[in-house]
């Protein structure tokens, strides 16, 4: 199939109107369902991601570097699995041939990763993103990179629209790496968008829990520590707040965003708006899980010293997600962590991956539950 090109790069800005059929892509060809590449596609999202593709019918490519049923990635069938590094341009170039979609999720993320490898953080984020763009843009491909809440940083006005500011703390503070590393992705996004004419669109996720994520977060790092007996944990005294998105809303929203025509060339903010302060959460896992241990404070001044630095709340306004895409993330709290206990229950290998916050209280599981395999869906 023709791959039209200028300078190295597809002209895609001329084909972006409205279809019946679809979205309309370079060659004049239209997208319901179809190819898709998902970096990223052995982690949290993005494996939700490719569970939801192939259910709708659509031929996928995992590139990753963690191979199918390594370090407690699920595998899956009929899907081909690529084993490679985002920031090799050829290699990432080869496993997008044929795609008609590029989902990029691939990425170093959560506290304890960019407290310990914030070089990793950007290297991964910024090279990996340039990557996958250049190479839908030479194979003529549209794109949809995966981004975060964080890009707003410690914005005190909320709810945050797409356009909201963004307020950081020092570059001598680690904690900031993560959000300036995704804020630079978008910026590549669009100029590529501009430049380029490449078919792209943002997807910002705010706080996304569910099924086998690794146990370094608020959602799965308790319900982990519930169901092995340990002590819960929270940040300082659990009084910030956050807006918790069940994984199938994310994605849901995610693949919206892919088949619009209406979203090339936008962000959006993709999350709950139900703000729930953080020891609430925790107290519901307790609840939910019948936990009868103590919930343990961290202070994070002298866990993780001036490297660390806390939001006290982070609402997104995802009155755009509604507007143009028809989607409002809605399963409440309860149900998702409910959904996330019951999967947990019934998946000894999760529960024995040690969790791994950055906080100095990780544990490894009682040996009874620990096996060397990971998790299965």
């Amino acid at each position: 199939m023709p791959r039209p090109g200028r300078a190295g790069l597809p002209s895609q800005g001329e084909d972006r109107g409205d279809t019946s059929a679809g979205l309309r892509l370079p060659g004049n060809r239209t997208l319901n369902a179809s190819r898709a590449l998902v970096t990223g596609g052995s982690g949290f999202i993005g494996g939700h991601l490719v569970d939801r593709l192939l259910k709708d019918g659509w031929d996928v490519t995992v590139f990753d570097g963690t191979p199918p049923g390594g370090a407690g990635a699920p595998e899956r069938e009929h899907v081909r699995h690529v084993i490679g590094d985002v920031r090799d341009a050829g290699q990432l170039e080869t496993a997008a041939k044929g795609a008609d979609v590029v989902f990029h999720l691939a990425g170093v993320v959560g506290v304890d990763q960019y407290l310990a490898r914030p070089l990793d953080v950007i290297d991964v984020n910024v090279s990996g993103t340039r990557n996958a763009l250049s190479a839908a843009a030479r194979v003529g491909a549209r794109v949809i990179v995966a981004s975060t809440s964080e890009v707003f940083g410690k914005n005190p006005s909320v709810p945050w629209r797409e356009d909201s500011d963004r307020v950081l703390g020092p570059t001598t503070a680690d904690r900031w790496v993560y959000s300036s590393s995704k804020a630079l992705c978008e910026h590549l996004t669009f100029a590529f968008v501009r430049q380029h004419g490449l078919q792209a669109t943002v997807v910002r996720y705010f706080n996304a829990y569910g099924p086998w994520q690794r146990p370094a977060f608020v959602v799965s790092r308790n319900v982990h520590r519930a169901l092995n007996g340990r002590p819960l944990v929270v940040y300082d005294q659990g009084e910030q707040t956050r807006c918790f998105t069940y994984v199938d809303d994310a994605v849901e929203g995610t693949v919206r965003a892919a088949l619009s025509p209406r979203a090339v060339g936008e962000a959006f903010n993709i999350g709950s708006m139900t703000e729930t302060p953080v020891r609430e959460v925790v107290e519901l896992i307790a609840t939910l899980t019948g936990s009868t241990t103590v919930v343990t404070p961290v202070d994070t001044a002298r866990a993780l010293g001036p490297a660390y630095q806390d939001l006290r709340r982070r609402i997104p306004d995802a009155t755009r997600l509604w507007e143009l895409l028809g989607w409002r993330c809605g399963t409440t709290l309860r149900d998702g962590l409910t959904r996330t206990i019951e999967w947990a229950r019934t998946h000894p290998q999760w529960l024995a991956i040690p969790d791994s916050g950055a906080d100095g209280q990780a544990q490894s599981a009682p040996a009874s539950v620990r096996q060397s395999d990971g998790p299965r869906p």
